[in-house]
C-alpha cells in the first residue's frame, strides 16, 4: 500500500517507478522460460523412452558375412622327410670327405672319414688276428682230442676182440673137459659093476676112479680160467672205456675255451670303434650343405652336413591357429614366389597337418606382420618339384583352396 501510495503521489515520469515496472517483467519472463525448458526436457525424455522400449526391426540392408574360400599363408621348401643334419663325435676331425655339396648318395655310403679312422683299424687288425690264433688253437686241440679218442676206441676194441678168442677158446676147452668127464664117470660106473661081478680087478678100478677124478679137475681147472678171462675183459673194456669218455670231455671243454670267446668279442669291439669313424648316409638324399670341411673339426653342434630327398618337393605353410579349423589333407593349393625365385605358380595337395602349434618361424617383410603369432604347420606335396629342388628353405606364399 506504501507503494501503491507512493505511485499514486510520485508522477508517472519518475525513474523509480520505471525500474519497478521492469523488473517485474523480467521476473515473469524467467519464469515463463523456465517453465518452458522444463516441458521440453520431459517431451524429449518420454521419446527417448519409447524408441529404447520398442522392439528393434530388422536392417534388410545388413547382409551375412561372405564365406571364406581360401586361406593365405606364409610358408618355405623343403624336401621330403625334411632336412636331416649328419653329424659326428664333437672334437673328432675330418680325414677325408667324400662327398661334395650336391652329390647324390644311397643309404650307407660313406659320406666321411675321420682322423682317427687307421688307429682304429690297426686296433681291428691286431684283434683279427687274435682271434684267427686262437681259432688255429682250437683246430689244433680239437684234431688231438680226435686223435685220443680215436685212439681210445681203438683200445677198446682191442680190449675186446682178442679176449674174444680166448674166451671163445677156452668155453671150448670147459665144454671138451666136461664131455670127457662124462664119459669117464660112465666108464667109472660101469668098471664098478664088472668089478662087483669079478670081471676086472681092482688095479683097473683105481685108474678108471683117478682118471675120472684128474678129469675133473681139469675142467675146475678151466672153468676158473674162463671167469679170470671174462672179468680181465670186462676191466679192460670198461678202463678203455673210462679213457674214451675222458677224451671226449677233454675235447668239449677245449671247443669252449675263454680264450676264444674273449678274443672273438675283442674283434667285435674293434670293429664296432672302427665303424664310427665312418660317417654314413642314414638315407638316400642329395647334400644341401657341408658344414664340416676335410683337415676340420667336427664343431660343438656336431653338424657335418646336411641332407635332404630332392626327388620330391614340400611346402611347408605356417597356418594361423584361427585359420586351421578350414584346412584338410587333400585340398589344392598354389604357391608363389615373391621375390621372383621361380617363374609361374607352383600347384600341390595338403597331405597332413602338423600336431603342434608354436611360434611361426617364416617372417613376413613387412614390418606390420604380427612377428609373434601361432600357427601350425600344414604339408603340401608339390606337383612339380623339380622346379625348386635347388631352393630348400625359399620363403613362399601359399593360398590354400578350402572353399567347400
Amino acid at each position: 500500500m506504501k507503494i501503491a501510495e507512493q505511485s499514486e503521489v510520485q508522477p508517472s515520469g519518475s525513474p523509480v517507478l520505471l525500474s519497478t515496472q521492469k523488473l517485474l517483467k523480467r521476473g515473469w519472463v524467467g519464469i515463463l522460460g523456465g517453465l518452458a525448458a522444463i516441458a521440453l526436457l520431459g517431451t524429449g525424455a518420454m521419446r527417448l523412452i519409447s524408441v529404447v522400449s520398442a522392439p528393434a526391426e530388422p536392417d534388410s540392408a545388413v547382409e551375412a558375412a561372405p564365406q571364406r574360400v581360401e586361406v593365405v599363408a606364409l610358408g618355405r621348401i623343403e624336401p621330403q622327410g625334411e632336412v636331416l643334419r649328419v653329424g659326428g663325435p664333437t672334437g673328432e676331425r675330418i680325414a677325408e670327405l667324400r662327398v661334395k655339396r650336391g652329390s647324390q648318395v644311397k643309404a650307407g655310403d660313406v659320406l666321411a672319414v675321420l682322423e682317427s679312422y687307421d688307429e682304429q683299424k690297426a686296433q681291428r687288425d691286431l684283434a683279427a688276428s687274435q682271434y684267427a690264433e686262437a681259432v688255429r688253437r682250437l683246430e689244433a686241440q680239437t684234431r688231438l682230442g680226435q686223435a685220443q679218442i680215436q685212439e681210445a676206441e681203438t683200445r677198446v676194441s682191442q680190449a675186446a676182440d682178442p679176449v674174444e678168442f680166448e674166451i671163445a677158446a677156452q668155453q671150448a676147452r670147459v665144454r671138451e673137459l666136461e664131455a670127457s668127464l662124462d664119459l669117464a664117470e660112465q666108464d667109472l660106473q660101469r668098471n664098478q659093476s664088472l668089478y662087483q661081478e669079478g670081471a676086472i680087478s681092482r688095479q683097473e678100478l683105481d685108474q678108471q676112479v683117478t682118471q675120472a677124478q684128474e678129469l675133473r679137475e681139469q675142467l675146475r681147472n678151466a672153468q676158473a680160467t674162463l671167469v679170470q678171462v671174462e672179468r680181465s675183459r670186462s676191466a679192460d673194456i670198461r678202463n678203455a672205456r673210462a679213457q674214451l669218455q675222458s677224451q671226449q670231455a677233454n675235447l668239449t671243454l677245449s671247443q669252449i675255451q675263454a680264450e676264444v670267446e674273449s678274443s672273438q668279442q675283442n674283434l667285435k669291439l674293434a670293429e664296432a670303434r672302427l665303424e664310427r669313424t665312418l660317417i654314413r648316409a642314414p638315407r638316400e638324399g642329395r647334400v644341401l650343405r657341408i658344414m664340416t670341411d676335410g683337415g676340420e673339426a667336427i664343431a660343438q653342434d656336431g653338424g657335418v652336413l646336411e641332407l635332404g630327398d630332392t626327388r620330391q618337393m614340400y611346402v611347408v605353410a605356417e597356418v594361423y591357429e584361427t585359420d586351421i579349423g578350414l584346412v584338410k589333407a587333400g585340398q589344392r593349393a598354389v604357391i608363389t614366389s615373391r621375390n621372383g625365385a621361380f617363374e609361374g605358380t607352383l600347384t600341390g595337395t595338403v597331405e597332413e597337418l602338423g600336431w603342434q602349434i608354436y611360434k611361426n618361424d617364416v617372417l613376413d617383410d613387412d614390418p606390420a606382420a604380427n612377428a609373434d603369432a601361432r600357427v601350425i604347420e600344414a604339408r603340401i606335396r608339390l606337383d612339380n618339384g623339380k622346379l625348386v629342388e635347388g631352393l630348400t628353405n625359399l620363403q613362399v606364399d601359399v593360398r590354400i583352396d578350402v572353399e567347400p
